[in-house]
């Protein structure tokens, strides 16, 4: 499951995002890409939220000076926050950096941010976790110099995700993030998802954030039931409409569906039983229908649809991992993947290897999710098994 982090300049937008179920509230001045706000507006953002939920704070945009970097993290972690994002940017002594925060890290949470449009290195994810670190950001350094998914590839942004959990640290996305990237990155299972830009009227980050445009965001997520520091037992309130929106439907009768397509879809896939298929990469045509679970209402926003990114991002996540020997081992793990988002209710995959010979050849296979299991999600289920540094 997925917390949502929300930026904010002060108490009063900070008050805004808690009404709005956030659950992490991050202190940062959003006229610059990774600035700190005076300590005075830190203080008073910490006393405003009085523990209803974590705050962190980002330690501003600093050169690469191990003893100014440490110094002023632990001034940060003086305001009582909940966490620091230390942004670690390209420089000879960034491990020495990461290092000199060790002590630090022994007084309050500390996330280091390394930033997909400067080459995150992956390498320093396990120093992080040596030096005591609770966690691994994946962000962008330049706002208006595209997105998160812009600069990596959804393959290579679940390779860090993945690593930051094989190490014991939390796995944060955030970059300019859109309301559309949300279902394509909750497939790869990150703790946290930030935002600022996408709460803010339209799509201004230096513009106040807005009520309307954060319970866009906030349906998109499915609520973390787990604890997190500093944060206050949720409401067991539920809304229908989102419910329905993402497809946890209260109706078990044959519900009417529509079908989302994705055609001809290539790739360079590494594939095959033979010996000379694992030379190299050779191609793969995708065509996929999913029968989806129709929304109760017409489609008003990016809440009420199933996004094809979603087929496409499976697609691509899988291919990346490692050989596949059978065309029918990759259209069944494609399948049991899109099966896992709850308003799929069918799906056909068909897999078409292109140079084996003349037109293509593969396999064509239709799954369906049992019936049972269209019934009522809580906005608030129960805990599952808590990922690592996450308080149970």
């Amino acid at each position: 499951m997925t917390f949502m982090l929300a930026s904010v300049t002060g108490p009063e937008e900070a008050e805004i995002a808690i009404n709005q179920g956030a659950d992490i509230i991050d202190s940062k001045d959003a006229r610059s890409a990774f600035g700190a706000v005076a300590p005075a507006v830190l203080r008073a953002t910490v006393d405003a939220v009085a523990r209803r939920r974590p705050v962190s704070a980002v330690s501003g945009e600093l050169d690469m000076e191990p003893e100014v970097l440490a110094r002023v993290a632990a001034t940060v972690a003086d305001t009582g926050v909940d966490y620091i994002k230390v942004g670690l940017y390209p420089d000879v002594r960034r491990d020495d950096c990461i290092s000199a925060l060790a002590p630090v890290a022994r007084r309050v949470s500390l996330i280091g941010v390394l930033f997909a449009d400067y080459g995150a290195d992956e390498a320093l994810i396990p120093l992080m976790a040596q030096s005591g670190f609770a966690g691994v950001m994946i962000d962008t350094a330049r706002k208006t110099g595209g997105r998160l998914l812009d600069h990596m590839g959804i393959a290579l942004v679940g390779r860090l995700v993945a690593r930051a959990h094989a190490c014991g640290l939390l796995a944060g996305l955030a970059g300019s993030l859109e309301a559309p990237d949300i279902p394509r990155l909750l497939l790869l299972a990150p703790d946290v998802l930030g935002f600022r830009r996408a709460l803010c009227a339209e799509a201004d980050r230096s513009a106040p954030i807005s009520a309307e445009a954060i319970a866009i965001v906030r349906a998109l997520i499915p609520p973390d039931a787990r604890a997190i520091k500093g944060a206050a037992a949720p409401s067991a309130s539920v809304d229908y409409r989102l419910l329905a929106a993402r497809g946890y439907s209260p109706r078990t009768d044959d519900s009417e569906t529509d079908r989302i397509f994705v055609r001809d879809f290539v790739l360079p896939v590494r594939i095959g039983a033979y010996a000379y298929e694992r030379d190299k990469a050779q191609n793969v045509r995708f065509n996929v229908d999913a029968n989806v679970l129709r929304s109760d209402h017409a489609a008003e926003d990016i809440r009420d649809v199933f996004s094809y990114d979603v087929i496409t991002d499976s697609i691509r996540m899988i291919v990346a991992q490692e050989h596949i020997s059978l065309v029918e081992m990759l259209a069944e793990r494609i399948a049991a993947l899109i099966l896992t988002h709850p308003r799929v209710m069918t799906v056909a995959v068909r897999v078409e290897k292109l140079e084996v010979g003349p037109g293509g050849t593969g396999v064509e296979i239709v799954r369906r999710r049992p019936r049972e299991v269209a019934k009522v999600h809580h906005l608030y289920p129960t805990a599952e098994e808590a990922s690592p540094k996450v308080a149970g």
